[in-house]
C-alpha cells in the first residue's frame, strides 16, 4: 500500500466516524424504536447493520454509476440533495404517524390498539429511508480514490467507510440503550411509542433544517 492511499484511508476513517457521530439521524431512530418496540439486542444489531449497509451501499452504487457514465460531482450533488429531502420527509411522515398512534395508545392505557405492522414493516421503512438518505462525503472520496488508484481504491474506500460507519452506528446505539436501561423509565413506558415518533420526526426536521 502506497502512502497516498494510506492517507486517503485514514481520511476516510475520520470522515466516516465524524459524519456518523455528528448525524443523530444515523442512530436515534434505532435507539427509540428498539426501546419502544422492546427489540432484542440481536434484532437491534441486525436492523442497524441492515440499514447502515443500505445507507452506505446506495451512495457507493451512485458513485460507481457516476464514474462509469462520466457524471461529475457537481451533477450528482442536486440529486443527492433531492434524496436527502425525500428521506427527511419520510422521517417526518413516519415519525408523525407513529407519534399520533403512540398518543392514542397511551390514552387507552392498554394494549387495545395493536400495531403488529410495526414489527413487520418498521425495519423495512427504516431501510428504505436510509437507502434514500445520502452519504454526502462518500461519493467525492470514492471518485478521488478511483482517479488515483482505480478499482482497488474504490474497493478499499468503500469497505473501510462502510465498516467505520456501521461500527459507529452500532456503538452509539448500544451505549445509549445501555445507559437508558439504567434509568428508572417505568413511568414513561406507556409513552415510549409517542416519544419514539417524536424523536424520528425531529430527526427529519434536523435533516431538512439543521443539515444533520
Amino acid at each position: 500500500m502506497n502512502s497516498e492511499l494510506l492517507i486517503l484511508l485514514i481520511t476516510t476513517i475520520s470522515v466516516g466516524f465524524f459524519h456518523t457521530l455528528l448525524g443523530p439521524d444515523h442512530y436515534l431512530p434505532f435507539i427509540v424504536m428498539a426501546k419502544s418496540g422492546k427489540w432484542s439486542k440481536l434484532k437491534t444489531i441486525f436492523i442497524t447493520i441492515f440499514c447502515g449497509l443500505g445507507h452506505v451501499g446506495s451512495s457507493i452504487i451512485l458513485a460507481i454509476v457516476g464514474i462509469i457514465f462520466g457524471i461529475g460531482i457537481s451533477q450528482i450533488t442536486p440529486f443527492e440533495e433531492m434524496r436527502g429531502n425525500v428521506a427527511a420527509f419520510l422521517f417526518l411522515a413516519f415519525g408523525l404517524i407513529y407519534f399520533i398512534w403512540g398518543i392514542r395508545k397511551a390514552k387507552k392505557h392498554s394494549t387495545e390498539l395493536h400495531f403488529d405492522k410495526n414489527k413487520k414493516f418498521t425495519p423495512w421503512i427504516l431501510f428504505i429511508i436510509f437507502v434514500l438518505g445520502p452519504c454526502e462525503p462518500l461519493i467525492p472520496i470514492i471518485m478521488l480514490a478511483f482517479s488515483k488508484h482505480n478499482i482497488p481504491g474504490i474497493i478499499a474506500i468503500s469497505v473501510v467507510f462502510s465498516i467505520i460507519t456501521i461500527l459507529t452506528m452500532l456503538s452509539v446505539v448500544a451505549i445509549t440503550l445501555s445507559g437508558l436501561n439504567l434509568l428508572p423509565l417505568q413511568k414513561l413506558e406507556k409513552y415510549m411509542h409517542s416519544i419514539a415518533g417524536a424523536t424520528i420526526f425531529i430527526s427529519g426536521f434536523g435533516i431538512l433544517f439543521l443539515e444533520w
